[in-house]
């Protein structure tokens, strides 16, 4: 009998373990798709901009304060709840996130002026900030070993690829699809539906523990000896969410005022050109280091920004899109080189922190020069404005080249600043 046990029972360890790898695998497909759609949802109402404009007499200066809104919400949210799930667990964070996604879609169909439009982007900037956390933390709790630059690829360009999917999607039905302002905004509140029923079906991965009221006290938390590799990517997000927040912010306008086109398609494809080849970015370079994909994919983003500017400038739309293309693929490639230093540093209970305090970084860069430039367009041309954010992009890629390097991969204690 003993030697008849013993390969029963190695096969059903074996049988037990591909059960385990199948589950974990359909929890990253599904956290990942989460991921991306509460992005999605908030990259929707981009190319109904200037039909708010039109019929409902929202300005340019109001778009810009409610783009504003939604980076500060994101950014409050991770401040405040990005180490929440570490305590509540993934799953009922991912779902109030999911949440957020969905009630904004209601909003946004029920909208008739800024002051709803404003609501509902709050909501999109919460269900963004807590995506980012818990979400993020669940794809990387979640996903496979091999290929190893895959956790970071994703969590690193799920917002970009999920934005520029809604904005797409949302600019198509605009130009070519019946009750523009109604049906993207249904569409996408059934795939969070689709969604929320997938995460409630999916395995827990961090089991309830005392503390939840404690982490609520705003906290940016990072891996002892990461701080130089935090650094270089925070430079990262900073440098590209600030040009695709112009985008986000000003791009239906620079499509009508210096381009001389009114089509949402359009203004959507101007959109989502910077972040469309963000996804690319990461695997072209995944043979160099960390460090080295950071440097190669910010020089590409510098050269990039400066052919942006003369393209905005001439008003030359191809032009623009293929600069704003090759922005797009720069950044996937320098934050997924970034991440791949940072994310191994961090245990499983400090990965929602770290990924928290990572986009923390990118909010609030972004956030900033977004409210000056919600001021200055009143009285400064779009082309100006342009001018600023890429001074800002010129910037965060210096601090980046200076700040990238290969750090040990090795989890070590958390740190944490107040």
């Amino acid at each position: 009998m003993a030697s008849d046990d013993g390969p029963r029972a190695s096969e059903a360890d074996e049988i037990g373990s591909e059960g385990d790898t199948r589950q974990r695998l359909s929890t990253f497909v599904a956290a990942s798709c989460s991921l991306v759609l509460v992005f999605a949802v908030a990259g929707t109402p981009i190319p109904l901009f200037n039909v708010y404009r039109v019929d409902n007499g929202v300005t340019n200066a109001e778009l810009g304060v409610v783009s504003v809104a939604y980076f500060i919400a994101a950014a409050v949210a991770l401040l405040v709840l990005g180490r929440l799930s570490n305590h509540l667990g993934r799953k009922p964070v991912a779902l109030a996130a999911l949440a957020c996604a969905g009630l904004s879609c209601v909003l946004m169909i029920a909208m008739r002026g800024p002051g709803l439009l404003l609501v509902g982007r709050l909501l999109q900037g919460l269900g963004c900030g807590l995506a980012s956390s818990a979400l993020g933390a669940y794809v990387v709790d979640n996903a496979p070993e091999r290929p190893r630059w895959l956790p970071a690829l994703v969590t690193g360009s799920s917002p970009m690829v999920g934005i520029a999917f809604g904005a797409m999607s949302c600019g198509a039905l605009v130009d070519y699809g019946p009750a523009p302002r109604v049906l993207i905004y249904a569409l996408m509140g059934a795939l969070v539906l689709t969604c929320v029923v997938l995460i409630a079906r999916s395995p827990e991965t961090m089991a309830r523990r005392p503390g939840a009221l404690a982490s609520l006290r705003p906290a940016v938390q990072w891996p002892e000896g990461s701080g130089r590799a935090l650094i270089a990517v925070g430079a990262v997000f900073v440098g590209t969410w600030a040009m695709g927040g112009f985008f986000q912010a000003f791009g239906p306008s620079i499509v009508v005022e210096r381009l001389g086109s009114d089509s949402a398609l359009v203004a959507a494809a101007v959109f989502a050109s910077v972040m469309v080849l963000n996804p690319i970015g990461g695997p072209m370079l995944r043979r160099l280091s960390p460090a080295w994909a950071v440097r190669v994919g910010m020089t590409i983003f510098v050269f990039a920004l400066i052919f942006v500017i003369v393209s905005l400038r001439e008003g030359a739309l191809a032009p623009l899109i293929a600069a704003s293309l090759c922005v797009g693929l720069a950044q996937g490639a320098s934050s997924t080189g970034g991440l791949r230093a940072l994310l191994p540093t961090a245990a499983p209970s400090e990965r929602a922190g770290l990924l928290a305090a990572v986009y923390l970084i990118a909010y609030g860069g972004t956030a900033i020069p977004g409210l000056l430039a919600a001021q200055l367009v009143r009285t400064q041309g779009l082309f100006t404005i342009a001018l600023g954010y890429a001074s800002i992009g010129m910037v965060a890629t210096l601090v980046a080249l200076i700040a990238a390097h290969n750090p040990e991969r090795t989890i070590q204690p958390l740190q944490e600043a107040r």
